[in-house]
């Protein structure tokens, strides 16, 4: 076991921030922990919280099915995680001293994981890891390059559950193209 693995067993115990009173399961992650792309999201919900993994609910199943549709497998292509690791109660936005306590987490992970392309999904998941701030109607499917990687912004699955028009230049339809970038990206390495 390395010591970015036993780090991540450590978060299990975090106490860094106030979520962790409010909190039922520490998220870590769900995935392949030897892919070559890891997506991170922002925080957990209620269905992640009560069950431990991340992207299981509503949005997780959304982005499950996308990530199908183009051809990666969310279990055998994917690590993920969120940026946050407990769920802010209400499903508010995580506070910046929230991500701030977290980010030894996601760093270990990225550490650990060491993945050569990452997808961002949602604003907040841009803010935490690029420390970019923007509206994610001209971030996202823009190709961006940190720490040596490749990372390409999406749209948030939840943003889709609200916005499901499949029609082309919809949601939906951009992230499905961002989606198959991703994938041909994966593919040129």
């Amino acid at each position: 076991m390395t010591s970015a693995s036993l780090d991540l067993d450590d978060c299990r115990h975090c106490r860094s921030c106030d979520l962790a009173k409010t909190r039922q399961e520490v998220v870590v992650s769900r995935g392949n922990p030897e892919a070559r792309l890891m997506l991170i999201g922002e925080a957990p919900g209620a269905r992640e919280d009560a069950t431990g993994l991340p992207f299981v609910g509503r949005s997780g199943q959304a982005l499950d099915r996308l990530l199908v549709e183009v051809g990666l497998s969310p279990d055998q292509d994917c690590y993920i995680c969120n940026a946050v690791k407990c769920r802010p109660p209400g499903n508010r936005r995580p506070r910046r001293s929230e991500l701030e306590a977290c980010r030894q987490w996601l760093d270990h992970q990225l550490a650990l994981i060491d993945p050569e392309v990452i997808v961002l999904a949602g604003a907040t998941a841009l803010e935490a890891v690029l420390g970019s701030k923007g509206r994610m109607t001209d971030l996202r499917g823009r190709w961006q390059r940190w720490e040596g990687r490749d990372v390409m912004p999406i749209f948030h699955p939840s943003y889709l559950l609200r916005n499901p028009s499949t029609a082309d230049g919809a949601p939906v339809a951009l992230t499905r193209l961002d989606l198959i970038a991703v994938r041909q990206r994966l593919c040129e390495r």
